[in-house]
């Protein structure tokens, strides 16, 4: 169990995260959303001890994260972890020497699937293919907790479709995926819980399969949370043109 107790971060003046609480068990998939600016990447960031946090605390299982645990996370970033000047090749022998619960056949299986090349380096990739990489590399490290934040910028709606299916075909009944992106239409159907974030606080924690029984979408959902204004964008035009949306 992922455990996030009253936990704080501040850039400044900034609140990025406010007394957040969380917990996340073994085996679930949670979508993680918000505005940019919401505090989606510090959250990720302070689980993984990438950044330090003011106040509050993260245990994994009831243990403090530390160079014991850690490696039972894994990430996906649009920012890139990997070894640009290094072929896949390389990142694989690299990653069976360090991490003793590498999944050969899954990162074999998944170069296949995005038809990546083995003997090239990285930086050669289209950025596309740099974030499909990154992913492989996260899901292929054994990790317990898997961490996406925004992991499909730069790829086509058919690719993202159809890698969200395979995902649910490979992962194990103990492995948590936390997913952070903005593509809300497109995870309903992959996600099983949704936590959304505004201005560093947790403003809405819950299970899709509760919003099918209430007949909401999640898209319902977020924009209930969040209080959406549907003539936004009439109103805006009115003040910028002077006229009356006629669709309004």
């Amino acid at each position: 169990m992922l455990e996030l107790k009253n936990l704080c971060k501040r850039y400044g003046q900034t609140q990025a995260l406010d007394n957040v609480q969380l917990s996340v068990g073994p085996g679930e998939i949670v979508g993680l959303f918000g505005e940019n600016g919401a505090g989606k990447t510090t959250l990720m960031k302070c689980i993984l001890q990438l950044i330090l946090y003011d106040a509050g605390g993260i245990t994994l299982d009831g243990k403090l994260i530390t160079r014991q645990n850690i490696g039972r996370f894994s990430f996906a970033t649009c920012e890139h972890s990997f070894f640009p000047a290094l072929t896949a090749k390389a990142h694989r022998d690299f990653y069976e020497e360090h991490f003793e619960t590498f999944l050969g056949r899954r990162f074999e299986g998944l170069m296949d699937f995005f038809q990546l090349p083995m003997d090239k380096p990285i930086r050669s990739f289209s950025t596309g293919q740099k974030n499909q990489f990154e992913v492989i590399m996260a899901l292929s490290q054994g990790a317990d907790y898997i961490l996406m934040d925004e992991p499909f910028a730069g790829n086509d709606i058919f690719n993202r479709e159809d890698f969200y299916k395979v995902l649910l075909g490979i992962l194990e009944p103990h492995e948590t995926v936390i997913l952070s992106t903005h593509l809300i239409e497109e995870v309903p159907g992959f996600i099983g819980r949704a936590v959304l974030l505004h201005h560093g606080k947790i403003v809405g924690d819950t299970q899709t399969a509760e919003l099918d029984e209430q007949g909401k979408t999640l898209m319902d959902y977020v924009k209930e949370t969040y209080s959406y204004q549907s003539d936004r964008v009439s109103r805006a035009l009115t003040e910028l043109t002077g006229k009356e949306d006629e669709d309004a």
